[in-house]
């Protein structure tokens, strides 16, 4: 089994590179490559289970707007492949329309979902949110300073019940395409999330089972109960 991560010299904010320590932890026997902005990504040249892209500046995302235009089509067709995908943070603007500027300027992305970003660099958005995945209740954070605009009803991540999705007036949170994941959910998700990480896990083709099960899910149980109650 092998797990890119993308530029992880640059795409670590927020500590969300802990998802993949985390996941590390869960597939010892798992192969994980660092990729950074100067390689070739391994997906482009062979078969990998899952690619993990974390937060980054604005100014890292027009480089890797930049670094993963020429594999739009390697990326749409490892999506079709049902090969995991794991965006978190502002890493799911990078395959947008485009990300707008307050000036009204926009910086082109990859353009692999129909939605787009708009920048309030004066105005940071911080919340938490729980919302449900499928069967799985969800928990996470957010903190950003653009929202996203664009039809997700057929391609939502998480339906939420307390917090915000995708912008303040929408409830659906996150991209997902067969199964690629994209989401603003900080945490680190995973951790926050051993539910979610064991159905990421079995898609994988790997055995569903985590790390310190019985602390992350005390944690996990806590943590819900608390925020429900906010």
């Amino acid at each position: 089994m092998k797990i890119e991560i993308l530029f992880p010299e640059l795409c670590n904010l927020f500590g969300d590179m802990y998802n993949m320590k985390y996941l590390k932890m869960c597939l010892p026997e798992a192969e994980f490559v660092n990729t950074a902005l100067d390689e070739v990504p391994v997906f482009t040249k062979e078969n990998v289970n899952m690619i993990y892209l974390g937060p980054m500046t604005e100014k890292t995302q027009e480089k890797v707007i930049e670094r993963l235009l020429p594999y739009k089509s390697r990326i749409e067709e490892l999506i079709e492949k049902n090969v995991v995908f794991l965006f978190t943070g502002n890493s799911i603007e990078v395959l947008g329309k485009y990300i707008e500027n307050e000036d009204g300027s926009k910086i082109e992305a990859v353009g692999i979902f129909d939605v787009y970003s708009k920048r309030d660099m004066m105005h940071r958005h911080n919340s938490y949110l729980v919302g449900k995945y499928e069967e799985i209740e969800i928990v996470g954070f957010k903190s950003q300073f653009t929202m996203m605009y664009g039809d997700n009803s057929d391609s939502y991540f998480v339906e939420v019940e307390k917090g915000i999705g995708i912008n303040k007036e929408s409830k659906l949170e996150g991209i997902q395409k067969n199964n690629f994941i994209g989401t603003y959910l900080l945490g680190p998700l995973l951790i926050l999330n051993p539910l979610f990480t064991k159905k990421i896990i079995g898609k994988m083709g790997a055995e569903a089972k985590v790390a310190l099960e019985e602390e992350t899910m005390s944690a996990y149980e806590a943590r819900l109960k608390e925020l429900k109650k906010l």
